[in-house]
């Protein structure tokens, strides 16, 4: 079971600090589909909180589709988009929901085995037929105060699937959606309840994306000397916001933690003047942080290590996606 911590004198409640915990390990697979989240008494005694700020937690968590109640047995995590079934197209669908359900699923088998659409697609021709044209435009929507991630998922997306991908802001995907007659709408799960609620009533695929769970970085901070300092860049403010949350949960009051965006040159220069290890989690922030050593080497003892993260988007997802929309 993963270990949450709680740091009691924080500025940060201890609610929101055990809730972005809890949404962290969903996205980044540590908590799969399916997974039965522990007792609010195994967290309450794991924690120090009280089980009602645990409960609250779980509440909130269920209100943004990340899990469900399912009563009498337990908190489950939530199956998301694609995960939990297509919409229904076809009228002849529409009449047998059950042959439907066992056309998707044997389809996903199919996917999970390495199948291409094109081998398939003789059986399941109404299904496929969807799909394809879903994945003729392909969108990333992520919300306006963090456009940043959805750079980095242009960027990663584009790259691996050679072709292109649209970025649409949350606020604006509705009106883009009804312009379409069919989309693959793709996002982080952390923005996934609010891309599924405005895309439900469209005929529209939803894909959530797992992201890299950082197990080799959280390693490097794991054995990092107390009084450390380490820095983090990225183009997106969410990831920062979240990495100070998990990092804090890890090692406490032990480190010091800056954090900056590759624009904002100030936050930069103090960070590589000051901390032992950077991590940045794109090329951009990778490139702005070498900019910023050699711009202050003059200052500077002893250049801190930078540490290039793998990608944002995790592999298995990307190889999915690829599958689902008959790249591979």
């Amino acid at each position: 079971m993963l270990q949450f911590r709680i740091q009691p004198d924080s500025e940060i409640p201890s609610s929101t600090q055990l809730f972005n915990q809890i949404r962290f390990a969903i996205a980044s697979r540590q908590y799969p589909p399916g997974y039965k989240l522990p007792s609010t008494r195994a967290l309450a005694m794991q924690t120090g909180l009280h089980r009602n700020t645990i409960s609250k937690v779980y509440r909130q968590l269920e209100d943004e589709g990340f899990v469900e109640s399912l009563a009498g047995s337990g908190i489950y995590v939530r199956a998301q988009g694609h995960e939990g079934g297509s919409r229904l197209q076809s009228p002849v669908f529409r009449q047998h929901p059950e042959a439907y359900k066992t056309v998707q699923y044997a389809l996903d088998d199919l996917l999970s085995q390495g199948c291409s659409l094109n081998q398939v697609q003789g059986i399941f021709l109404a299904e496929i037929d969807w799909r394809l044209r879903c994945s003729a435009r392909v969108l990333v929507a992520v919300p306006a105060t963090d456009i940043g991630a959805g750079e980095l998922m242009i960027d990663e997306l584009e790259e691996s699937l050679q072709i292109p991908v649209q970025l649409v802001v949350m606020e604006e995907l509705a009106a883009v959606l009804n312009q379409t007659s069919s989309a693959t709408v793709v996002t982080s799960r952390y923005f996934i309840g609010e891309v599924e609620a405005l895309a439900a009533p469209r005929t529209v695929r939803v894909i959530p994306l797992d992201i890299y769970d950082y197990a080799k970085e959280v390693d490097v901070v794991k054995s990092m000397p107390q009084d450390s300092c380490i820095g983090i860049t990225s183009l997106s403010p969410g990831i920062l916001r979240a990495t100070e949350v998990i990092l804090h949960g890890l090692r406490g009051d032990q480190l010091l933690v800056m954090t900056a965006q590759p624009k904002d040159n100030y936050k930069l220069k103090a960070i590589v003047k000051r901390a032992q290890v950077v991590f940045c989690t794109d090329p951009s922030s990778f490139r702005a942080a070498q900019a910023a050593v050699n711009d202050a080497l003059e200052d500077i003892i002893r250049p801190p290590k930078l540490i290039r993260c793998e990608n944002y988007i995790g592999t298995k997802s990307i190889n999915l996606l690829k599958r689902e929309l008959g790249l591979g």
